[in-house]
């Protein structure tokens, strides 16, 4: 799939017009609801391979952040032949009770892979959980750039960042 197919495709399955929240807290008259796209396998194997675009030589692993981040990270993964770790939101209090599944290693090189960037809250968050474990977060990128601060509040935690596309791309005019 192309770009601007691509593109289309997540506007005409994702894209609703209202008064929304979003996790950031903002209020928006739309929203981008990723598991509209990211459900549909057309959509979530040209992500993956959009985002093999941005591996470097230096990433051994792929993580995404629960929950909108694991089916991107699993299609990149798979994409990319290389392991990839679910990094959650909140540690669980039972079984093994970790923040990352599956292997981190110390050293590794991470590809952070995001749904849609507004603050870049969510993901920052688990760029500091991968960097607690010893890794580094090689690149950030999200599917979307909603254009409200997420890049810069990322670049300035020190993590390069970089996106899919932009709610301009997307022809959204807010």
């Amino acid at each position: 799939m192309d770009n601007q197919t691509l593109i289309r495709r997540i506007k005409e399955t994702s894209y609703l017009e209202g008064d929304f929240v979003l996790r950031s807290g903002k209020r928006s008259t739309y929203y981008l609801d990723k598991y509209l796209f990211e459900t549909q396998p057309d959509v979530l194997r040209a992500l993956g391979k959009a985002f093999c675009g941005h591996l470097s030589e230096d990433v051994t692993r792929i993580a995404g952040a629960e929950l909108g981040g694991v089916a991107l990270a699993a299609a990149t993964a798979m994409e990319a032949e290389k392991p990839w770790v679910i990094i959650r939101n909140s540690k669980k209090d039972y079984g093994t009770s970790k923040m990352i599944e599956g292997k981190l290693e110390p050293g590794d090189g991470v590809l952070l892979v995001e749904d849609i960037a507004t603050t870049g809250g969510q993901v920052l968050e688990a760029a500091k959980i991968i960097t607690a474990a010893g890794a580094t977060v090689k690149k950030i990128v999200s599917v979307i750039d909603r254009k409200q601060g997420a890049r810069e509040q990322i670049e300035q935690a020190g993590f390069v960042f970089d996106s899919l596309m932009t709610k301009d791309d997307l022809g959204i005019n807010d």
